[in-house]
């Protein structure tokens, strides 16, 4: 059976329209209380910056174990924000209407795929393969939870933080199995022993 072209773009408007549906149902932004504090707190907690300050610090006073983990964990987090930057800017997908996350607004107006999501379960899929068992059980809790503040703080659409979870699993099981070559590559162009 042909399907049509307009059909195609029907069935993506419905979809679209589904998402918008579901986001908004579970979007929180406008709620004062608790539980829009603690949506907020997981929301920023997979911030970039944060990560990358933790896992410099996790570097810099770990023993090798430590430093082995923080590097790979580092270098995973670049690579993938490089792959988000060069679909979200290949699709431009809007965020969603609203007032929370002026700085996310401003500095990435695009949506999808969440850069957040993508980053929580990559070190929470990473951490899987790392260890330690805490941390680990720790990183794939925390996944879910700043996914899903972003969508009920309304920075994102429910497909972004989905597109992002499948994007951050496949690349830390890929980021794994790569990057003893990786690695390898990097000390023999640069010279610098990271563990």
């Amino acid at each position: 059976m042909h399907i049509s072209l307009f059909d195609k773009i029907m069935n993506l408007k419905t979809l679209l329209e589904l998402d918008a549906q579901l986001t908004k149902k579970m979007r929180i932004a406008e709620n004062p209380g608790p539980l829009r504090t603690t949506a907020a707190f997981f929301a920023h907690s997979g911030d970039s910056w944060f990560w990358a300050v933790a896992l410099i610090a996790a570097w810099l006073l770990g023993d090798v174990f430590w430093k082995r983990w923080a590097a790979i964990m580092l270098g995973a987090l670049i690579i993938m924000a490089a792959i988000v930057l060069i679909l979200k800017f290949a699709i431009r997908r809007k965020r969603p209407e609203g007032e929370w996350g002026d700085i996310y607004r401003s500095t990435d107006p695009h949506s999808f795929p969440s850069g957040h999501a993508t980053r929580a379960f990559l070190l929470g899929t990473m951490g899987i393969f790392l260890g330690p068992f805490w941390m680990t059980i720790l990183l794939i809790i925390l996944a879910p939870l700043v996914a899903l503040g972003r969508v009920a703080m309304g920075v994102h659409y429910l497909s972004d933080i989905v597109v992002g979870a499948l994007l951050g699993i496949v690349g830390g099981i890929i980021g794994y199995a790569i990057y003893p070559a990786i690695y390898a590559w990097f000390v023999g162009w640069s010279g610098w022993v990271l563990w």
